[in-house]
């Protein structure tokens, strides 16, 4: 038996897109496909399976592959209004003094309200100082992290629940300055590594790859700002020598 040539190969291989519902088929059956091809048609014969149970039983299946180039990638449903679903990893990072470090880093959805425990304890185990004070967007805003915060007397950018208290003043004086320091200082940062460090368009093809991609993206920049404080600071002892 001749062997199929192989750009018929790479024909049906492409053509896995198309919406055929099948129930068992053995589409190379005797055919040694390359490893990498063998690997495509693996993940497309299970989207297609994904795609006939969700089909039949309407029901989304669990780990519902969205690319059969990347089967880790899950929609991340975000809300926003120009992109109300995106792709990709989804990384909740805690921002030291400006500098970011990666809290959690997942390629599934999370909610990043119930990481707020674990980020304080990541802040005080890399600091050994207790953490005093937390700016955070509204989706921490829970009543197991405001109980969580009382407790541990850490000033919290929220709002106050119940009637203000005889410090109401003074609170909202420090909920501002929180509040003003997260937006410069966490979404700018944020807005950096995207812009200048390749977090925006992320090629890499596997998921430890991407991982690193991110990492190094988010490091490296953390690498820059220390290196300019460094010189600033050198700068700036530099500086009072000569005026002393």
């Amino acid at each position: 038996m001749s062997k199929p040539p192989q750009r018929s190969l790479r024909v049906i291989i492409k053509t896995f897109s198309v919406p055929i519902w099948v129930t068992s088929i053995n589409l190379f059956h005797g055919v040694h496909l390359p490893n990498r091809l063998a690997k495509r048609s693996s993940e497309g014969i299970q989207w297609l399976e994904q795609q006939r149970e969700w089909y039949t039983t309407k029901e989304k299946p669990k780990d519902l592959i969205v690319s059969i180039d990347k089967r880790y990638i899950r929609p991340i449903v975000r809300g926003k209004e120009t992109k109300r679903v995106e792709f990709g990893a989804k990384v909740n990072t805690v921002q030291i003094d400006g500098i970011n470090f990666i809290e959690n880093l997942s390629f599934d959805a999370f909610h990043e309200g119930i990481r707020l425990q674990s980020s304080v304890y990541q802040a005080q185990s890399l600091t050994h100082t207790k953490t005093k004070a937390i700016a955070a967007d509204n989706i921490y805003v829970t009543n197991a992290n405001r109980s969580y915060c009382t407790k541990n007397n850490i000033q919290i950018s929220f709002v106050p629940k119940g009637k203000p208290s005889k410090d109401a003043q003074q609170q909202k004086q420090l909920r501002q300055i929180l509040s003003k320091e997260r937006a410069t200082g966490m979404e700018g940062s944020f807005g950096t590594e995207k812009q200048h460090y390749s977090l925006d368009k992320i090629k890499a093809r596997t998921q430890k790859t991407e991982t690193l991609w991110i990492c190094f993206g988010i490091h490296t920049a953390n690498a820059v700002r220390i290196a300019k404080r460094v010189k600033d600071q050198k700068a700036s002892a530099k500086a009072r020598q000569h005026v002393a």
